[in-house]
């Protein structure tokens, strides 16, 4: 009853058998690989997946991990039952005594224990196996004979009178024993390859998990170095922003201290006014005239002194400061500007902002006009007069850069014309420059993105896949990290969107790269500044 009720336990819930190769879900529940599998396979239309268990929902396809120890446990326990079903066969002439068997004769189909088998063995020479009671599958259906042969042709056992009449007469026979060995061998070699074979799908799940794990570690690091900056930038913009507002207040305080000053003196102008003012008044009605001209003449002169006064006063007060709001927005500007320059040497993460590359008119094919600064290419019907060179492209209207790139990180942008076709890309010095073998993205030693006929796609090594942008491309933002392997290209016409990369882990780049240029008739190309580069 103990070894039932452990066999129950180690059932699987799906097909009700012992476990083959068990695998565990994140909620804990065990079922057969196989099982749960075909189980899953059938809610994938659903959008969602579920544990026939406890119901626990998946968005994606569960990790099946197996379950080694329960593997073990398994095995063990499949093993220990079939030795007890062995022991539970018994000896055929034990009568008195139940004996267990230890072999069964399948000519007389009969079970023995030791004791009878040494005498069945000295008598007879039949075909003995482990005890069984199942004879009927080792006996020919037809003639009721023992299956001793096999017939590889047919893939069938056979009794003796299947080999001698029938259809299997004449057919490449051999003994049980020896097919068997075979069998094996090629199971055997089976096996060694699926499990080859297994062990590779579970090595790269296990690398998908990993990478999957180092994904999520790199997102929390990325999260973490954003929120730190996103905080230095609020704590930088506040220290700024009391910067500029004591500036302000400085400014005010200085305005109010001169006018103060002003209105002190005004005040004291004014007291003096006064006095005169009620002197003159007296005079008015005094009826002695010698005493009010004596007196005006003094009077006279003070007026005027008062009036040059004034007049001084007003000059003052021409002259009376203001906030300069110049000076509050150089200060401002100040701050934005070094914040900004600042979080740039904080995030640019090692990568050089190419704002100085330029077109190189040795490798321009005569039907490509460059501007006077070398920063945009056009194509035009009318040649150009060019002298021969060996770098310059002949076949198709490329263009090069000046300058190539050999280590490091770099990004530069271009903006595209809306007209004609065109190609952006990366191409070593070695590319040829004549012949269908110069055309960028169609031999190994470029790469591109580009539109033709208003479809994108990438190409590279003649490979060539299509994409769909959300909206028309008019400026790319392109990423070179050289020792990474990594060649990306970003749609910044509107929001940030990220079209393609060309990578490779596993192969270094060998050659120093140009950036370059392919148009058809009409289209153009420039080389733009990242509208987030501050220049000096």
């Amino acid at each position: 009853m103990a070894l039932s009720a452990l066999g129950d336990e180690l059932s699987c819930s799906i097909c009700l058998n012992l476990y083959t190769e068990p695998v565990s879900l994140r909620c804990g529940h065990n079922f057969c690989r196989d099982c749960i599998v075909t189980a899953l396979d059938t809610q994938e239309g659903s959008g969602v997946y579920s544990c026939p268990e406890c119901r626990e929902e998946y968005v994606e396809f569960p990790t099946l991990e197996k379950n080694r120890k329960l593997c073990n446990i398994v095995e063990n326990f499949r093993s220990t039952q079939q030795k007890e079903e062995k022991s539970k066969i018994l000896c055929t002439y034990c009568v008195d005594s139940l004996t267990a068997a230890v072999k069964t004769c399948q000519h007389c189909e009969t079970s023995m224990c030791d004791k009878h088998l040494t005498a069945h063995n000295k008598t007879v020479n039949h075909v003995l196996v482990e005890p069984t009671s199942s004879f009927i599958i080792k006996k020919c259906f037809i003639h009721k004979k023992l299956l001793e042969y096999y017939c590889s042709e047919d893939a069938v056992c056979l009794c003796v009178s299947c080999c001698l009449v029938g259809k299997h007469k004449g057919h490449e026979v051999e003994l049980l024993d020896e097919a068997l060995e075979k069998k094996k061998k090629q199971l055997r070699n089976i096996l060694e390859k699926i499990t080859m074979k297994r062990d590779t799908i579970e090595m790269r799940v296990q690398n998908l998990q990993d990478h999957k794990s180092k994904a999520q570690e790199k997102a929390d690091d990325a999260k973490k170095r954003v929120t730190t900056l996103f905080e230095d930038i609020r704590r930088q913009l506040e220290v700024q922003e009391q910067r500029t507002l004591s500036e302000i207040s400085r400014q005010v305080e200085e305005v109010s201290l001169s006018i103060n000053d002003l209105i002190k003196q005004l005040e004291i102008q004014n007291e003096i006014l006064s006095r005169q003012i009620g002197r003159i008044e007296n005079l008015c009605i005094m009826t002695d005239p010698i005493t009010v001209l004596q007196d005006l003449k003094s009077d006279t002169d003070e007026v005027l002194l008062d009036q040059e006064a004034d007049t001084e006063q007003n000059l003052k007060e021409s002259s009376v400061c203001d906030l300069d709001d110049f000076m509050i927005s150089l200060a401002l500007h100040r701050s934005i500007t070094g914040l900004i320059t600042v979080m740039q040497l904080k995030t640019n993460f090692n990568i050089h902002y190419a704002t100085d590359l330029l077109l190189d008119i040795k490798t321009t094919n005569k039907f490509v006009v460059l501007s006077d600064d070398l920063r945009t290419a056009s194509a035009t019907e009318t040649q150009q007069i060019r002298p021969p060179l060996p770098q310059r492209f002949t076949l198709y209207n490329q263009v090069m850069s000046m300058e190539t790139f050999s280590h490091g990180r770099h990004y530069w942008e271009v903006e595209v014309g809306d007209c004609g076709d065109w190609d952006v890309g990366f191409c070593y010095p070695s590319i040829k420059r004549e012949g269908k073998e110069s055309s960028i993205g169609y031999n190994n030693k470029s790469c591109c993105f580009g539109k033709n006929e208003n479809k994108y796609s990438c190409i590279n090594d003649f490979r060539k896949q299509m994409l769909s942008p959300e909206s028309p491309v008019k400026r790319l933002g392109i990423y070179l990290d050289y020792e990474g392997v990594r060649m990306s290209f970003y749609d910044l016409s509107n929001s940030i969107r990220h079209l393609h990369t060309f990578t490779s882990p596993t192969t270094k780049l060998i050659e120093p790269l140009h950036a370059v240029f392919c148009l058809s008739k009409g289209a153009w190309v420039k080389l733009v500044s990242p509208v987030f580069s501050i220049k000096p």
